[in-house]
């Protein structure tokens, strides 16, 4: 004859098995990065953190992968792979994964794209120099040469300069020389 457990226990045990079968599927998913952030909140995360956390706040990183190392022992020869000379020397300083390559590439080209920002820059601000400049300097030769000159004042009427005038608008355009024309 045939027995069968009570069905409370049967549900109980498929669930169980059920949940040990879905643990042993699924791996524990662990940061690898730990930080504390400005606001002193610690963050864990599998990306590292920001450039702009500093080093004494960052409290663990993932382990540091094994570097294969190659030993020959006088017993054992060495076996060349596949594609590879059987005479090429091992090489002392280990290749950096691609992973590490890819990642030192991007530094490189933010590096650049940094840089030409900045030189672009420079060169936008060595052009407004270089025409507030000229415009300076035109302005100091029409009032050297005692030519008629209006401004536009705060209630929006014209009004001819007077030689006060003139020596004002002399000194703050020779200021735009000092500062601009190099």
């Amino acid at each position: 004859m045939r027995r069968t457990l009570p069905r409370p226990a049967s549900r109980r045990l498929t669930a169980l098995a059920t949940l040990l079968g879905l643990a042993l599927l699924c791996t524990a998913a662990q940061a690898q990065w730990t930080w504390r952030d400005k606001t002193g909140r610690v963050t864990a995360s599998d990306l590292p953190p920001p450039r702009d956390v500093p080093e004494k706040d960052i409290i663990s990183r993932p382990p540091a992968r094994p570097v294969p190392t190659q030993s020959t022992s006088p017993t054992q020869p060495r076996q060349a792979s596949p594609g590879s000379p059987a005479s090429s020397p091992v090489s002392a300083t280990p290749t950096p994964a691609p992973v590490d390559r890819e990642l030192e590439s991007k530094k490189k080209a933010a590096e650049a794209e940094k840089s030409a920002q900045a030189k672009a820059e420079e060169t936008r601000q060595n052009q407004l120099r270089a025409d507030n400049c000229r415009r300076a300097r035109a302005q100091v030769l029409a009032l050297e040469n005692g030519q008629r000159m209006a401004r536009v004042n705060e209630k929006g009427e014209r009004e001819v300069l007077d030689d006060k005038g003139r020596a004002e608008e002399t000194r703050r355009a020779r200021d735009v020389i000092t500062s601009d024309c190099r």
